[in-house]
């Protein structure tokens, strides 16, 4: 990444008033210069699977929950919804304390706190109140987002694209493996018995969060309403955070739209397959953690329109291939190959994304990262639900050509405006 694709957008920084220099008197940023332990980059990679699970395990599960609440396909995708607009929701407002106050607590806290949202998910009686839990976890599981700018701060500026690919590899190997081990638990046991083993492990990770992380103090002591506040000014300050805000969107409305409706897909088929053939797809998009380690090195030696074009065109190639009707024999083997190739592109497009606003000041990454992903989670939202009505309406073929539109429109805005950005 040139050094001229990053000037122009340090003029557009805060204000002095909002952004205190380095070197503030008791506050200080450890590690800068130096690159974290192995050890700590790995418990970060593992704390943002184990947190990131706990928004993706309803997916396996739907039919399921459908059945327990007697409900439809249409009715059980909100629960898939509602956990990401509580996410949405976290990120908007929990996730810029992370720029004001010391962020191994904040991690702490929403750890342990997520062990209890899970806990009441499994304590609910009827759908409204499901949904209302749901947007709970989805709040407070902001974890991982923390642990990305916790990582890249730390990090070198020459090694901080791979230092973040670590962390989100981590973070996609639990969105995969969360889908995979639901599945399975749910197919053998009970879905609320998959929430319950995860509140366990909250707790326990919590515990050990708090005694391996150094603390991580921050540089401004802004308060809470200036925070939010500064939220706007950046996203219209920095044009690299909207071009890649509205790509990260595009490309997870069309991650959404796929496991919001692969249940209903695989359960309509003749073979009426069940959470747990739906949970191995997750094992086969291991393939974007690769995916997310090559783009972190990518987009420190090319421009990140480079990158992104080849992640999106996979999303594309990907959606394609999946929307070809396939006899029962090779509807499995159609489905594994797409999923491979949508996973691989857009955790690819996501790395190379989150590179290019990391590229901005370092004392703005909490709420970089706040804007960035709240405007993703809300695609996400939006993707489940327009899922919804295109497979209820259209069918699978429906659902496809959906992202594929939707990769095609993340294509057309990365190749128009400024290539720097």
């Amino acid at each position: 990444m040139s050094d001229s694709s990053v000037k122009p957008e340090m003029k557009s920084c805060p204000r002095p008033s909002e952004v205190q220099p380095a070197g503030t008197p008791g506050k200080t940023v450890p590690g800068e210069n130096a690159e974290p332990s192995g050890l700590i980059v790995l418990l970060l990679a593992f704390t943002a699977a184990a947190v990131v699970a706990n928004l993706y395990y309803n997916q396996p599960l739907l039919t399921a929950i459908a059945s327990t609440f007697r409900v439809g396909a249409a009715q059980a995708a909100w629960v898939t919804t509602a956990t990401q607009l509580g996410y949405a929701a976290g990120l908007l407002f929990i996730l810029p304390w992370g720029d004001a106050i010391d962020r191994r607590l904040l991690i702490v806290v929403t750890t342990l706190s997520s062990a209890a949202a899970l806990l009441c998910v499994t304590l609910v009686h009827s759908f409204i109140p499901l949904l209302l839990a749901s947007f709970c976890l989805g709040t407070i599981s902001i974890t991982p987002q923390l642990a990305v700018p916790y990582a890249a701060t730390l990090a070198p500026a020459d090694r901080r694209g791979r230092i973040v690919g670590k962390v989100m590899g981590g973070l996609l190997i639990g969105i995969l493996l969360s889908r995979t081990l639901s599945g399975f638990i749910g197919a053998h046991a009970s879905w609320q018995t998959v929430y319950r083993l995860a509140a366990a492990l909250m707790l326990a990770l919590g515990a050990v969060l708090w005694l391996a992380l150094p603390s991580q103090h921050t540089r401004q002591p802004l308060g809470y309403l200036k925070l939010l506040s500064s939220l706007p000014r950046l996203y219209a300050h920095h044009r690299v955070l909207r071009r890649h805000s509205f790509l990260g969107a595009a490309g997870f409305g069309a991650f959404s739209m796929f496991w919001t409706t692969v249940a209903f897909y695989l359960h309509a088929q003749p073979q009426r397959y069940g959470s747990d053939v739906v949970g191995l797809f997750g094992l086969l998009g291991l393939a974007g953690a690769l995916a997310a380690q090559v783009a972190g090195r990518w987009a420190e030696r090319r421009p990140a329109r480079t990158v992104n074009t080849f992640f999106l065109v996979l999303i594309v190639v990907a959606f394609l291939l999946m929307a070809v009707p396939a006899a029962a024999s090779g509807l499995l083997v159609t489905l594994a190959l797409g999923v491979i190739l949508m996973d691989a592109g857009v955790q690819g497009s996501h790395i190379a994304n989150q590179t290019r606003i990391y590229a901005l000041p370092t004392e703005l990454h909490s709420r970089l990262n706040s804007v960035y992903m709240v405007l993703s989670f809300i695609g996400g939202a939006a993707g489940s639900q327009v899922a919804a009505f295109a497979w209820t309406r259209f069918g699978w073929s429906g659902v496809c050509a959906a992202c594929v539109l939707l990769a095609g429109a993340a294509l057309a805005a990365l190749w128009t405006g400024n290539p720097q950005d």
